[in-house]
């Protein structure tokens, strides 16, 4: 009799625990981050969108001011739970940062910050995409794709980047569906 209602006992407590746990991590997920976390991180996303596209005989992702676009896109046009991700994801990578080189992200020199995105891009997704849908719709994107994401399209809708980055006809004078690129011809802005 003794043995049964401890086995019942444990039973409840691992039950409770366990949805308590899910309670948390719920209520995490889901909260809303405030702005001045965001803003924290200003530096270090601006580091990673020009790590992203860099600098070259077009502008990098600084010029562009890609960073404040990604903020401005978290903050007002993400769900909460990417938001947490994203924010988890760049503490995430200071972390690892600090714990492999003893230093930020910012400090790193650049094979240092290639190795580092080259470890977070391998860590992202999942082999199987199946598994990949399942964890974008319960815990939403990772905050490496996420990252990706914002920074091209920051940069394609920038007027650095749309102008001097890509190529831009700023008064298409006819509609042509398949235009093949000449050698050496940027990626249509506007076609």
């Amino acid at each position: 009799m003794d043995r049964r209602s401890s086995l019942k006992g444990l039973f409840v407590l691992a039950t409770v625990g366990l949805s308590s746990f899910t309670c948390y991590k719920w209520f995490t997920i889901n909260s809303l981050p405030d702005r001045a976390t965001i803003l924290k991180k200003k530096n270090l996303i601006a580091e990673l969108a020009e790590m992203i596209i860099p600098r070259t005989d077009t502008p990098g992702a600084k010029d562009a001011k890609v960073e404040d676009f990604i903020m401005d896109m978290l903050e007002f046009c993400t769900d909460a739970k990417t938001q947490n991700n994203f924010l988890k994801g760049l503490d995430d990578l200071e972390d690892y940062t600090m714990n492999n080189y003893g230093k930020t992200f910012v400090n790193c020199n650049h094979q240092q910050q290639v190795q580092i995105m080259e470890y977070f891009e391998q860590h992202a997704v999942y082999s199987i995409n199946f598994i990949n849908k399942v964890s974008n719709k319960l815990l939403g994107k990772h905050f490496f794709v996420k990252l990706k994401e914002l920074t091209v399209e920051g940069y394609c809708t920038s007027e650095a980047g749309a102008t001097r980055g890509l190529a831009y006809d700023y008064i298409p004078s006819t509609y042509e569906a398949c235009v093949p690129l000449t050698k050496n011809q940027r990626s249509w802005a506007t076609k």
